[in-house]
C-alpha cells in the first residue's frame, strides 16, 4: 500500500471480527515498532504482546473492562499490544561517556522522551496494521486498574505502559464513533504556522 494511502486510511476502529491473524502477520507488525527513533538510541521500549485468547480475556477483566462495556466486539480483536515506555533505560544511556550526565538528573530532559519515543512505536504499530489491511485502536489503560494489570501479566515497576493496542479485521459498515463524529479535521491552514506564529499562509518571496 502506498504511504500516503496509509496515512489517509488512519483512524481509530472501535469494531472488529474475531478472524485471526496469520503469525507472520503479526510479526511484521511487532517488528515494525523497532524502527522508531529513540533519543541517543537508547530504544527504551518494551511490548507486551497478546495473541491467546486466554490472555486476552484475561487483560479485558484486569485492564480495560470499559472499553469492552462501550464496544463489545473489542473483545474480538486478535493481537492486543501495551507499549511500555522505559524511562532508566534514557538516564543510564545519557550518562554514559558520549553523553556525559552523570548525575541521571531527570530534570535535564526538555521533555520525556521515553514516552515520545514509545509514542512513535505506537504509531508504527498502527500504520504497520493499515499497510497490512487491518485496523486499529489504541486506548489509555486507567490509572485505577494499572496495579491489577501490573500483577496480572508481571511487569516490572520501572516500565510504564502508556496505553494499548487493539489490532484486527474491522469489522465491516460501522458507523463513525468517538469524537470524530462530533469534531471535524482542522486544516493545514489553521494548525501550521509558516515562519512565525499565527502567520497561516506562506510569505511571498
Amino acid at each position: 500500500m502506498e504511504f500516503t494511502e496509509v496515512i489517509r486510511r488512519r483512524r481509530m476502529v472501535r469494531h472488529f471480527t474475531d478472524q485471526p491473524l496469520a503469525p507472520e502477520v503479526v510479526d511484521r507488525i511487532l517488528a515494525s515498532a523497532l524502527r522508531a527513533p529513540s533519543a541517543g538510541f537508547s530504544q527504551g521500549y518494551a511490548f507486551l504482546s497478546l495473541t491467546y485468547a486466554e490472555d486476552r480475556a484475561r487483560f479485558w477483566d484486569v485492564a480495560a473492562p470499559w472499553v469492552v462495556e462501550a464496544w463489545p466486539t473489542t473483545r474480538d480483536a486478535p493481537l492486543i499490544v501495551v507499549p511500555l515506555a522505559h524511562k532508566q533505560a534514557y538516564l543510564d544511556r545519557y550518562a554514559e561517556p558520549d553523553k556525559g550526565w552523570q548525575d541521571k538528573a531527570e530534570a535535564r530532559w526538555p521533555v520525556p522522551y521515553w514516552y515520545i519515543d514509545t509514542g512513535m512505536a505506537a504509531l508504527l504499530l498502527l500504520l504497520s496494521a493499515i499497510d497490512e489491511g487491518l485496523g486499529g485502536f489504541f486506548f489509555g489503560i486507567r490509572p485505577e486498574q494499572m496495579a491489577q494489570f501490573r500483577a496480572e501479566y508481571g511487569v516490572p515497576d520501572e516500565y510504564t505502559p502508556i496505553g494499548a493496542i487493539l489490532i484486527g479485521y474491522r469489522a465491516e459498515e460501522q458507523p463513525v464513533e468517538g469524537s470524530a463524529k462530533t469534531r471535524r479535521r482542522r486544516g493545514t491552514d489553521e494548525v501550521i504556522h509558516h515562519g512565525h506564529w499565527g502567520r497561516f499562509k506562506p510569505s511571498q518571496g
